[in-house]
């Protein structure tokens, strides 16, 4: 049986690494560009060698032979490149001309130089509609590798927060059919029961530490903190009496573009997705199912499905952004027994490279 290895490119604070070393990978490299999220990386995941560097710099050949990787030793290349410039959360249109969206065709570089039996890509569902994922697609196709797509909604995956994205998962074999579901990828030990927000919330109680630096909300100024009194239990800005309405709220009325803006949270309910403002309550349904303050980092943390004992390095701003970011731990690590999977489709003998 093959060693399970694995390198994590845009690996962020490492919610992607933690994911997969539940699921029985031992990672053997990782890039991160951002500092804040590599020293978070490093902090949480001591034994991975991290290259702390732009993707687009950094030769992919260079990394694989200081890792001591033969090609097509390495197990698995995961990527997630930043998923801004597809995401329609913003605008609600996705942007084409984003940078950022060139960083998907790096990949394309390290498999070249790697040459794993699986490759995962996991991004926003916008990434589909961009000429650069087709050509990614096509890339894998002439390397031999067999590839399936899916749309996956987190919480399917036993992750309290609606959280839709886009799953890549390439096998290095052209004989390998991946089946049309995802979830028959899955385990049957994978649990899937569904988490709310009241059961996550009820478990930090159990496992949160009495001098967690993540045990902090977003200050508030008083003009703020009324408001946030005001808001009644499930409720948003819409059920703000008058002196609480913001001027920019008023001149929107009811457009959905802002409806989820000073949204309390649901005991009963999942999350919305975390994003990278994900306990400021003007961005989002973030404000705590009864008290008046927005979710603290560790409750944040705690919907992505960290650990109570993952920390995090950096400014208030820079701890919330890299739990945004985060590949819920969770379904990184549902993406991690999916590969092994797939890869157990292929014939003996059969894979190439």
């Amino acid at each position: 049986m093959h060693p399970l290895t694995a390198v994590d490119l845009f690996a962020g604070a490492g919610g992607a690494t933690q994911g997969l070393r539940d699921a029985g990978f031992t990672l053997a490299g990782a890039v991160e560009v951002d500092p804040d999220a590599g020293a978070s990386y490093q902090l949480n995941h001591p034994s991975v060698r991290l290259w702390q560097s732009d993707i687009r710099h950094l030769p992919a050949e260079a990394m694989r032979r200081a890792l001591g990787i033969k090609p097509g030793a390495l197990t698995l290349l995961k990527a997630c490149p930043p998923c801004q410039g597809f995401s329609t959360l913003a605008g609600g249109r996705v942007s084409t001309d984003d940078d950022r969206n060139d960083l998907v065709g790096h990949t394309v570089r390290f498999v070249r130089a790697f040459r794993p039996r699986a490759v995962l890509l996991e991004n926003v569902p916008g990434l589909a509609r961009d000429e650069r994922f087709n050509r990614l697609l096509q890339s894998l196709s002439a390397m031999g590798y067999s590839t399936a797509t899916y749309r996956v909604n987190a919480a399917l995956l036993g992750v309290p927060q609606r959280r839709k994205r886009l799953i890549v998962i390439s096998v290095r074999s052209l004989r390998v059919q991946l089946p049309d579901s995802f979830t028959d990828l899955l385990p049957a030990s994978f649990d899937t029961a569904p988490v709310l927000v009241g059961d996550v919330f009820r478990n930090l109680v159990k496992s949160t530490r009495k001098t967690d630096p993540l045990n902090k909300f977003r200050a508030s100024s008083p003009t703020v903190k009324a408001r946030l009194q005001a808001i009644p239990e499930s409720g948003n800005r819409y059920d703000l009496p008058e002196e609480h309405q913001l001027d920019c709220h008023r001149r929107l009325g009811r457009e959905r573009s802002a409806g989820a803006s000073y949204g309390r949270l649901k005991m009963d309910s999942l999350a919305p997705t975390m994003t990278t403002r994900c306990t400021t309550p003007a961005c989002g349904s973030f404000v705590h199912p009864t008290a008046p303050r927005g979710i603290t980092l560790r409750e944040a943390a705690a919907l992505q499905t960290f650990p109570s004992t993952y920390d995090f390095i950096g400014s208030y701003g820079s701890v919330e952004r890299q739990i945004g970011n985060a590949v819920p731990v969770k379904m990184a690590e549902a993406l991690g027994h999916a590969v092994q999977t797939g890869l157990a489709l292929i014939p003996a003998g059969r894979a190439m490279g």
